[in-house]
């Protein structure tokens, strides 16, 4: 006996209410996922906010009460390295900009391709920074027992540093002492922000992964947009701490 019209439509109807492999089986909808997922995504960056905004907060008090020795340790760091790094993040957020328009586009190739690009000027970002990091290892202006202050008791001894600031005054004792509270937070800031970084290319080598399968450009792009959210921040986060650490009363 063949069915009935009506249960035929019923199935019928079910085939196209189908959800596609990506779609949980809790969310009622790809939207649903979406706005979900996007929430989550943004309530992630705003525990980030907070955390960093700590940070910035206890650097600006203690520029303010150590003064001279903030200023005199911000000599120390390389303008050039900052500045390129700069660079290498903005040209990254340009390339998973393009990606996540790529993985709109559904163009595999484009969106595979601009992962990688990203990855590598991500890999570049790294690169310098150990560079900066092995300068002040050398300079042993690491906070703990090896810590040196000669560079700021006595600036003539630093010729690199001293040539490209010849107005620096010797700072006393006491107050040569808190420019290891400026590399502490140096190399908290910093520090966290290139773990952040870290985590960031290790999961961009996923995407990459999963990018070559063709996962992203079936209209599944929840993933490629939420990380581009992520790195987006880090990029931002970046761009608060170069003027902070590198710019503020250079002269």
């Amino acid at each position: 006996m063949s069915d009935s019209p009506a249960v035929m439509h019923a199935e019928t109807a079910d085939s196209h209410h189908e959800h596609p492999a990506y779609q949980r089986h809790h969310f009622e909808s790809v939207a649903q996922q979406f706005d979900a997922t996007n929430f989550a995504m943004w309530l992630f960056l705003l525990t980030e906010v907070m955390f960093f905004g700590g940070l910035f907060t206890a650097y600006l008090i203690m520029r303010n009460w150590y003064y001279p020795a903030f200023v005199e340790a911000s000599h120390q760091l390389n303008i050039g390295w900052g500045t390129a790094n700069t660079g290498v993040l903005i040209l990254s957020s340009f390339t998973m900009a393009m990606g996540v328009y790529n993985a709109h586009m559904r163009r595999k190739s484009g969106l595979v391709l601009c992962l990688i690009l990203t990855f590598i000027l991500g890999l570049g970002f790294l690169g310098i920074k150990s560079i900066e990091y092995t300068e002040k290892y050398e300079k042993h202006h690491i906070p703990g027992f090896h810590y040196s202050m000669s560079s700021f008791l006595n600036p003539a001894s630093d010729p690199e540093v001293h040539n490209s600031y010849p107005d620096d005054k010797p700072l006393g004792l006491d107050m040569a002492r808190h420019t290891e509270l400026y590399f502490f937070l140096y190399f908290a800031m910093t520090g966290m922000h290139a773990l952040h970084m870290i985590i960031g290319i290790a999961i961009l080598g996923y995407l990459i992964v999963r990018a070559q399968a063709g996962d992203f450009t079936t209209g599944h792009i929840t993933y490629i947009e939420n990380f581009g959210l992520y790195w987006h921040f880090v990029d931002i986060i970046w761009i608060f701490l170069f003027p902070l650490l590198y710019l503020i009363s250079r002269h």
